[in-house]
């Protein structure tokens, strides 16, 4: 992948090096994705237990979940970068410092608005720890187990995403609402000590004298929270207010890449979007994602009215795609250091294809059986996707735009959750009856499962020609090199 600039770019393991075995350091980074991911997936559960506790509507109480989720996505990228200009090391422990805080907040909040607050807070940590663990496995990992290190780290966040629900629960009632928030404060606290103990300190901020993009960060956290707001407020229904949302993210948007073409210093260079390569990336990662929301929208619809399932047995066969995302994100990243990240992406994406090919096709009559086999077929390709498409963008940044690309990879994904929420969500909910899912058939949601996956199938399809198209990085020119610079 080609730099983005002139300025020399520095090797991985240049400047001092950790007392502490490079395990350690990759440890506290997997700590720090365990945490984000399951700061987000352990509260969702505890949600009739705050309305009810807040004596509030779940219109107010899911902005416990929703303020969270925004704070990390209009965030992401901008944190990135400031990770490239006051160094990954110290930002990461402030982002997990803030999250641990933020978390004993939450547990102490005497109402909904400060706990709503809290959450925003605690996103905000969570959005650093997302983004500066994959920007520093470049400084802690060798090259060549790059893809083994993105693979513990998809492990550990598909394990927060199926541990959240089983273990709020467990929390909820053995200690209250509370104790969803207060089990990160001394996880936090690990993790914080893990990291200071064992991570390098990196590399000082570039030679060159490089303001922070603070009108670029406005412009773009109000485009990326007003889409965000537009694809999940409504309910379903897209009206006016999700219209005049779509045109003020539009706006906000334009308004950002113009001010990114004049701007000596750019929160996100323009010229990068000329590589393939990372534009491939990126734009795969947002329909993968797109797909895999399909997964949580429509399967607990199937699984209860379509296969009439009792909601404990609903919970176990959800459980089953995030366990099988976790025990295959280390072989995986295992086959792409040994095969190549590119071959292994080609191959996740067609696995993910296979996966919603059976969805489309699956008759309610298999039973558990046949939706769990789907599910597992799609989830086993999207773990090996993730891992392999990571390590690819990531392979060849230059030290200096780790942070910025790592920000954007997690922006795609998250951009890919929302549209999925709204599109794919928008095709499942046109095969139900308009009076609500109470009176609806178990035909119909069986129908509007097909559909909404030969949907995802095309979907997966354009995801693998864009990959295959452009798998590979186009040649570096002397014009384009001096286009990148900042």
């Amino acid at each position: 992948m080609k730099p983005a600039n002139t300025q020399p770019s520095l090797p991985p393991t240049s400047g001092p090096q950790p007392f502490v075995p490079a395990r350690q350091a990759l440890a506290s980074l997997a700590l720090s994705t365990l945490l984000a991911s399951l700061g987000a997936s352990v509260t969702a559960v505890g949600l009739p237990v705050l309305a009810q506790a807040f004596d509030a509507s779940f219109q107010h109480v899911q902005w416990v979940v929703l303020a969270y989720l925004l704070a990390i996505t209009t965030l992401i990228v901008s944190l990135g970068r400031l990770g490239d200009l006051i160094g990954r090391r110290k930002l990461l422990l402030a982002g997990i410092a803030l999250f641990t805080l933020a978390s004993a907040l939450c547990g102490l909040a005497p109402s909904l608005g400060l706990l709503i607050a809290a959450r925003a807070l605690q996103g905000l940590g969570a959005a650093i720890m997302m983004t500066l663990t994959l920007a520093l496995v470049g400084e802690t990992v060798d090259k060549t187990r790059a893809g083994s290190a993105m693979g513990l780290l998809a492990t550990l966040s598909a394990v927060g995403t199926a541990l959240g629900p089983s273990l709020g629960g467990m929390l909820i009632t053995g200690f209250g609402w509370q104790a969803l928030f207060l089990i990160n404060v001394p996880l936090g606290l690990l993790t914080l000590l893990l990291a200071w103990r064992s991570l390098p300190a990196g590399q000082a901020a570039p030679v060159e004298k490089v303001r922070f993009d603070v009108i670029g960060t406005l412009l773009l956290a109000a485009a990326l929270g007003t889409y965000a707001l537009a694809m999940t407020l409504g309910g379903g229904h897209f009206g006016g207010l999700n219209v005049s949302l779509l045109a003020a993210a539009i706006l906000s948007g334009g308004l950002f890449v113009r001010t990114q073409r004049r701007r000596p210093s750019p929160l996100i260079p323009l010229a990068m979007f000329s590589d393939r390569l990372l534009v491939s990336g990126l734009a795969t990662s947002a329909l993968v994602a797109t797909v895999m929301m399909a997964t949580l929208l429509v399967g607990p619809f199937y699984l209860s009215i379509a296969l009439g399932l009792p909601s404990a047995i609903v919970g176990l066969v959800l459980a089953v795609g995030p366990c099988v995302a976790a025990l295959a994100g280390m072989p995986a990243g295992r086959l792409a250091d040994r095969f190549g990240v590119r071959p292994m992406r080609l191959l996740g994406l067609a696995t993910m294809a296979s996966g919603c090919l059976l969805l489309s096709l699956v008759p309610p009559t298999l039973g558990i059986a046949g939706y769990v086999t789907a599910i597992m077929v799609t989830t086993l390709g999207y773990a090996m996707f993730q891992t392999a498409n990571n390590a690819a963008v990531m392979a060849e940044i230059p030290a200096n735009r780790r942070g910025v690309i790592a920000g954007l990879l997690n922006l795609s994904r998250n951009l890919g959750f929302f549209s999925g929420a709204a599109v794919l969500g928008a095709v499942f909910a046109a095969m139900l009856p308009t009076n609500g899912t109470s009176t609806v058939s178990p035909e119909a949601v069986a129908d509007g499962l097909h559909v909404s996956f030969a949907v995802a199938l095309c979907l997966m399809v354009l995801a693998g020609f864009i990959a295959f198209k452009y798998r590979e990085p186009e040649p570096l020119t002397a014009c384009q090199d001096t286009a990148g610079r900042p």
